[in-house]
C-alpha cells in the first residue's frame, strides 16, 4: 500500500492576531489544514486563542481545522471543538486520564480524535492506544511557544510510531510540531511523519502559500 501524501497544516499561531481571517485565506488552495493551538496558561504558560475566536474563523475559510489542545481539563473542552466544526481535534497525552474514552466522544461528535505527546513524555506506553486515534501529534519541541528551534533527538519517537503503525496497519496520521521548515521537514518525513505543522516557516514568507507548496515538496517521501 503506497504511503498517503504529506499534510501540511500552517499554524495561526505565527499568523497576525489582527488578521486572523485574511491569513486563513492567504493559505487556500496550498495548506491542506490549518492548525489551532489552543492554549490555556495552566497547562502551558502561554495563553492564545478560546473557542469563540475558533467559532468564528470557521466561518471565513473551507480549511479543515487541525485544533492542538494545549490545555487543562480537555475532556471539559475539547468536545466544543468538534462541535465547532473543528476536522481534528488533538488534546495532550498529559492532561487526559482517559484518553482512549474522550477520543470516542470527539468521534462521536463528528471530528478526528488526535493525541499529543509533548517533548519529555515517552511515546511507547501510548503505542498500544492508537487504534483508537486518527492522528498521533509528536511534539519536536516544547509544547507552549512558538519559534523554538527543532530537536532533531524527537524524531526517535516518530520513528518508534512509525514501525507501530506499519506493523499494525493501522490508518493514522503521524503529526510533528515545532521547528517544522525546509531544513528539518524532510528529516520528519523520513523518520516516519507525514503531517507537518509549519508556523514561521508559512508565515514569515513573501508568499505563505508557496512556502506550503515548498514544504509538501520536500516532505514526499520515495
Amino acid at each position: 500500500m503506497s504511503a498517503p501524501p504529506p499534510v501540511v497544516a500552517p499554524s495561526i499561531l505565527a499568523a497576525d492576531f489582527s488578521r486572523l481571517a485574511e491569513e486563513a485565506r492567504a493559505v487556500e488552495g496550498a495548506a491542506d489544514w490549518l492548525h489551532i493551538d489552543v492554549m490555556d496558561n495552566h497547562f502551558v504558560p502561554n495563553l492564545t486563542i478560546g473557542l469563540p475566536v475558533v467559532t468564528s474563523l470557521r466561518a471565513a475559510t473551507d480549511l479543515p481545522f487541525d485544533v492542538h489542545l494545549m490545555i487543562a481539563d480537555p475532556r471539559r473542552w475539547a468536545p466544543g471543538y468538534a462541535d465547532a466544526g473543528a476536522y481534528n481535534v488533538t488534546f495532550h497525552a498529559e492532561a487526559s486520564d482517559n484518553p482512549v474514552s474522550l477520543a470516542k466522544d470527539l468521534r462521536a461528535a463528528g471530528a478526528k480524535a488526535g493525541l499529543a505527546i509533548d517533548r519529555d513524555t515517552p511515546v511507547e506506553p501510548y503505542l498500544e492506544l492508537l487504534p483508537h486515534f486518527d492522528t498521533l501529534l509528536i511534539m519536536t519541541i516544547k509544547a507552549g511557544f512558538g519559534g523554538q528551534k527543532f530537536i532533531p533527538a524527537m524524531l526517535d519517537k516518530v520513528a518508534a510510531a512509525r514501525r507501530h503503525v506499519d506493523a499494525g496497519h493501522l490508518e493514522l496520521r503521524i503529526e510533528v510540531d515545532g521547528g517544522i521548515a525546509e531544513d528539518t521537514i524532510a528529516q520528519a518525513a523520513e523518520a516516519g511523519a507525514d503531517a507537518f505543522v509549519a508556523g514561521t516557516a508559512v508565515y514569515s514568507a513573501a508568499d505563505p502559500a508557496e512556502a506550503v507548496r515548498r514544504l509538501k515538496t520536500l516532505a514526499r517521501r520515495p
